[in-house]
């Protein structure tokens, strides 16, 4: 069994996703999640998601937006490989596949917010040539 990247289509791809994603967004439920990303696919939000033996290693949300700012873009939401398997590569491979894709579709730039504590992120979107462009603002509302 190699390694393949697919888009999620079917809700048995997207909860197979759910063990990955959940290390990055621990807030997510496992009884919604399905609901929640065919949700979020009326605003664009697809669920790309690597598999090497069997098992999803690396999964990324993303979606191809146009801005102002940049004309078409792919903006990546979500990126995270498996703590089990990280350091073997499976997320530079996901985000190359975005990068790749973004190419096809016409995109300029692909861009993704990293939380400012995720210095371990930070690391690895630098070796992958990425630079900080700007301050993310968030005002909670109530």
């Amino acid at each position: 069994m190699g390694e393949s990247i697919r888009v999620a289509v079917s809700d048995a791809d997207i909860d197979g996703c759910y063990r990955v994603m959940v290390q990055l967004r621990p807030h997510l439920a496992r009884e919604t999640f399905v609901e929640r990303v065919r949700s979020m696919a009326d605003q664009g939000y697809r669920l790309a998601f690597l598999t090497a033996e069997g098992d999803v290693r690396a999964v990324a949300g993303y979606r191809i937006i146009d801005m102002l700012r940049t004309g078409r873009m792919l903006e990546v939401d979500d990126l995270v490989a498996d703590a089990s398997a990280r350091s073997s590569g499976y997320g530079r491979r996901l985000l190359d596949w975005c990068h790749d894709l973004a190419k096809r579709e016409g995109c300029s730039v692909v861009e993704l917010d990293s939380a400012v504590h995720r210095a371990d992120a930070h690391r690895f979107y630098f070796r992958e040539r990425m630079h900080v462009l700007a301050f993310h603002f968030s005002r909670t509302v109530m």
